[in-house]
């Protein structure tokens, strides 16, 4: 059952505005990962993801990560809007976070922007950063937004979320 849509306050966005299906759009800010006490990833030129009911994924460069941090490895899955997705295992010293991070090599034709860049899941990472703030991981292990303070949900992905 759908728990009941938050209000967005001043400067706030409600998931249950962005569109289906989903829309890219260029990020202005700053974004910053951190895997074994390393930042792994700094950027000021990634896309987020904006689907109804999800909060934004952010697609980084691949450039953007240091060297050696994304290591390609076997398996995909399909997305209807954007095409085969290809995972990543996420490296930082002696620390591995399994198929942390996917991309698309050949993304469909509605978002071509997203070649080259990669997106992580936030609760593999030690840390992830929007603009300085911490992150809370969107709950599942599917779906990858981040959520930030001028997010409000509910968001899909935790239990009994599915159907929405």
């Amino acid at each position: 059952m759908l728990k009941k849509k938050i209000k967005p306050g001043p400067g706030q966005e409600s998931v249950w505005d962005y569109p289906r299906p989903p829309k890219l759009e260029p990020f202005r800010g700053h974004i910053r990962i951190v895997l074994g006490g390393e930042i792994i990833a700094d950027s000021n030129q990634c896309f987020r993801m904006l689907e109804t009911s999800h909060p934004p994924t952010y697609y980084i460069p691949v450039n953007d990560f240091t060297n050696g941090s994304l290591q390609e490895v076997d398996g995909s899955s399909l997305c209807e809007f954007k095409g085969l997705a290809h995972y990543y295992d996420i490296k930082s010293g002696q620390k591995v976070a399994q198929r942390a991070g996917w991309g698309y090599k050949k993304p469909s034709g509605s978002y071509p922007q997203l070649k080259d860049k990669v997106a992580v899941y936030a609760h593999q990472m030690d840390a992830c950063y929007v603009n300085d703030e911490l992150v809370q991981a969107q709950e599942g292990d599917f779906y990858g937004g981040w959520i930030t303070k001028a997010i409000v949900g509910p968001f899909k992905g935790g239990i009994g979320t599915f159907g929405w």
